[in-house]
């Protein structure tokens, strides 16, 4: 197993694998997206998690609402799956986000995160209230809970709350919050994005480190757990279709990396 930390009660591997290509996510054009949706079949997905437990990584983040992916989740934690599953969570196909913390938990979450968008528009309104009604709900479960975010700005709202257990923060501020709105990748973003990490006490994963496939991936993860808390992690998506190693090939590098 790659080096791990105790994240919030839970042991996990510095490097996480994410969602995003399962789920044509690509963050860089619709031709992207589908051909990354199209090729991540169920079977395919399940047998990345394969391959990434085999290299020795322990746990994987996915969103809830994708259908295709959280029935493959649903299906693979059911069957006993070794990955323990952080969930990203949204309630656009729930009542309420009390309901959708309910469902990730039935499936199996072992800690959740709500959505950086959802987060990003509390922030843009202030919305204390609302935030501190999920947090709560998720807390009498029992589960590390924690928020996303797009700029920095909205982790340091949360976190002068002190509502949540841990921060998802996104190396690019590709969200609502900045000038312009919509996926916008600077590079600029990253320093105070690692900046971020470091100021939060809370544990943090930092996720889109590769800026959605734009920057070499052992610059990426160099600088990265190069600049984030020693207890932090990294989340990272993995499209086998671009390269059928890609899972074994990021491991090495975060085990020359971390000198593991």
């Amino acid at each position: 197993m790659l080096p791990t930390v105790d994240f919030c009660g839970l042991k996990m591997t510095r490097l996480l694998i994410g969602a995003n290509p399962f789920g044509g996510f690509s963050h860089q054009n619709e031709a992207r997206d589908t051909a990354m949706r199209t090729w991540h079949t169920p079977e395919r997905i399940k047998e990345t998690w394969a391959r990434a437990y085999a290299a020795g990584i322990n746990t994987f983040v996915s969103n809830n609402e994708t259908p295709h992916v959280i029935e493959t989740v649903t299906e693979y934690l059911a069957a006993g799956g070794p990955l323990q599953w952080v969930a990203q969570l949204s309630n656009r196909n729930f009542p309420t986000m009390q309901a959708t913390v309910d469902r990730a938990l039935e499936i199996g979450a072992k800690a959740a995160f709500f959505h950086g968008g959802i987060v990003d528009d509390l922030y843009a309104k202030r919305d204390a209230k609302t935030l501190q009604a999920w947090v709560e709900h998720a807390k009498t479960k029992g589960i590390p809970i924690g928020v996303a975010g797009h700029a920095p700005e909205t982790h340091y709202w949360v976190d002068s709350l002190n509502l949540v257990d841990f921060h998802m923060v996104c190396f690019f501020d590709c969200g609502s919050l900045h000038a312009g709105r919509g996926d916008k990748f600077h590079l600029a973003d990253i320093f105070p994005a690692a900046e971020c990490c470091r100021r939060l006490q809370k544990p943090c994963i930092a996720y889109k480190i590769l800026g959605a496939g734009r920057i070499d991936a052992a610059m990426a993860f160099e600088f990265a757990l190069g600049n984030i808390k020693a207890g932090d992690v990294v989340n990272v998506g993995m499209h086998r279709g671009d390269n059928d190693n890609i899972v074994e090939d990021n491991v090495a590098i975060v085990r020359r990396i971390l000198g593991a």
